[in-house]
């Protein structure tokens, strides 16, 4: 992917003076997985070589038990600000726990372009890194995958799989059996094979993704030769998805070593040596090595917020 057309992304912006501000569907419908795969892959080289510029994210606490994020980026084509709250007693009144928006300028003149928005955004990308770790961790096309959790982030890694892994069986374990019947029969139109996991993770599974905010793992299994485990959802030191046991025998790997210095819980708690954790740069760069039980760890990265801004970029100027 070319990054350096940013004259031609001048013409995003539409007429002069306007800036649009494009709405959930209108993000998810210019955000497909196929070229925000690509452009990760990109971005996740780029990242590594110090091409895009993504500080640690910046969190000031925000009304009662809230927090405000920043996370800027920048490249030579484009340069991004995402700006999120969260705000968890949002829940109790029937509204999103997360509002925001993902700016997006042309960097060479600074000149606003377009708003995205910020927890589609979030959940698209953060779907498909997951898909891209699967990609470069994997000797064989997934057969069996096991999602823990049934919230947003859940629901985007569900349509993630749905479109690139199809042919994969979906088990999804919630908070109880009630809630995950529920999530599949929501998402049962898009994916035929979802369906809610009772019991133990069958050893079937091939990869186990967890999506929760748990302060206590969701996942401490031994280390098993081809099952790939992927920690997404816990993005602050106190959370931990996964644990001890599972990370002390496997190979490890972040999006962002960095930011997992902070941010990853699961790794913090297990006291994880950081020499020990390779970033998406480097194993798509040198690969994974010999097959081994591996862990991704995901904690997300401005970066990324920038790929998914290119992909918009090109869709809107097409």
């Amino acid at each position: 992917m070319d990054t350096t057309t940013s004259s031609s992304l001048l013409g995003t912006a539409g007429p002069a003076g306007t800036f649009p501000v494009l709405d959930p569907a209108r993000t998810a419908q210019l955000l497909g997985y196929p070229a925000l795969l690509e452009a990760l892959a990109l971005a996740a080289g780029e990242y590594e070589a110090g091409a895009i510029r993504s500080p640690e994210r910046m969190a000031v606490p925000l009304g009662q038990g809230g927090v405000l994020l920043s996370m800027p980026a920048t490249a030579a084509d484009l340069g991004i600000h995402k700006l999120v709250s969260v705000q968890p007693r949002n829940a109790r009144h029937g509204m999103p726990t997360i509002h925001g928006l993902v700016t997006v300028c042309d960097a060479p003149t600074g000149r606003p372009l377009f708003a995205l928005d910020g927890p589609e955004v979030t959940g698209r990308r953060t779907a498909a890194v997951t898909l891209l770790a699967m990609r470069a961790l994997m000797a064989q096309p997934a057969r069996e995958i096991a999602l823990i959790g049934t919230g947003a982030q859940a629901r985007h890694h569900a349509q993630a799989l749905a479109c690139m892994h199809p042919q994969a069986r979906l088990l999804v374990r919630g908070r109880s059996q009630a809630a995950s019947e529920a999530f599949c029969g929501g998402l049962h139109a898009i994916h035929e094979r979802i369906a809610p996991m009772a019991g133990p993770i069958p050893g079937s599974v091939d990869v186990v993704i967890t999506v929760t905010t748990s302060t206590e793992p969701v996942y401490d299994e031994g280390p098993r030769a081809g099952r790939l485990v992927i920690g997404v959802g816990a993005f602050r030191p106190e959370m931990a998805e996964i644990g001890a046991t599972t990370l002390a025998g496997s190979i490890l790997f972040s999006d962002d070593p960095a930011g997992a210095r902070h941010e990853a819980g699961d790794l913090l708690r297990a006291g994880i040596a950081w020499g020990r954790v390779r970033s998406l740069g480097a194993l798509l760069r040198d690969g994974p090595g010999a097959p081994a039980p591996f862990v991704f760890k995901s904690v997300g990265t401005g970066a990324w917020d920038l790929a998914a801004a290119r992909v918009a970029a090109r869709a809107l100027h097409s």
